[in-house]
């Protein structure tokens, strides 16, 4: 019998993505269901989401903005009541989350407990590699595992691996602690390079202000997790 697949996406003002990102994975065989949590978009996000034929897709809109942690918690609860094995997307993927299938095969090969998306290098450029760097050598000092994908949303788990955490962590800083709490269980994880595509932020204003909210929610996820795994 096959494993049930679910996947989670959370979605935040992305009517203009959302669409083609349900109807590139819809077609998955693998994939069982699509749990959408629109976390209180002041858009059409939940309406454009739902307006996706299909059986697979199940639209929940939140009533205020609570953040990607918020939304994934949601979803999961939601997810575990069947699936076998769990995937979490962007809503801002496009036809590019097509490439979810190139996650889905290493998972169902027993090759490791998690797998996570490794993107391409980004189109333009962003900024200085102060993020990415905290996050690399974050786990890398807790874990002694070096992985260059840290900050990516797009994953791959076992329900075992899920089941362990009580919730997913809050804020930018989800993915850094997650990947700290899976190794330090005792999870395996593989990375896998995709040609998927998001949106990217560049060197404005706008794109500074979103790395310094990463940065300091990285530096409070690590300094819970040095607590708790000390």
């Amino acid at each position: 019998m096959n494993p049930y697949i679910s996947i989670i996406i959370p979605a935040y003002n992305e009517a203009g993505k959302i669409k083609d990102t349900l109807e590139n994975v819809i077609d998955i065989k693998e994939i069982n269901e699509v749990v959408v949590v629109d976390d209180g978009s002041s858009d059409d996000t939940a309406k454009i989401a739902s307006s996706v034929k299909s059986d697979k897709i199940k639209v929940f809109k939140l009533e205020k903005n609570s953040g990607k942690g918020y939304a994934l918690n949601y979803g999961l609860k939601i997810a575990m009541k069947n699936a076998d094995i769990i995937g979490f997307l962007d809503g801002d993927l496009g036809s590019s989350s097509n490439e979810v299938k190139k996650l889905i095969k290493p998972i169902l090969d027993n090759e490791a407990d998690v797998i996570i998306a490794k993107f391409p290098p980004a189109k333009k450029k962003g900024g200085l590699g102060f993020v990415k760097g905290l996050a690399k050598q974050s786990v890398l000092d807790m874990t002694g595992v070096e992985l260059d994908a840290t900050l990516s949303g797009q994953r791959i788990f076992k329900k075992e691996v899920l089941e362990k955490f009580d919730e997913i962590p809050f804020g930018y800083g989800v993915e850094v602690g997650m990947t700290i709490d899976i190794l330090k269980k005792g999870y395996t994880i593989k990375e896998v390079l995709v040609n998927m595509t998001h949106s990217e932020t560049g060197r404005d204003l706008k794109g500074f202000i979103h790395r310094g909210k990463q940065y300091y929610h990285i530096k409070k996820v690590l300094k819970e997790k040095q607590k708790e795994w000390r």
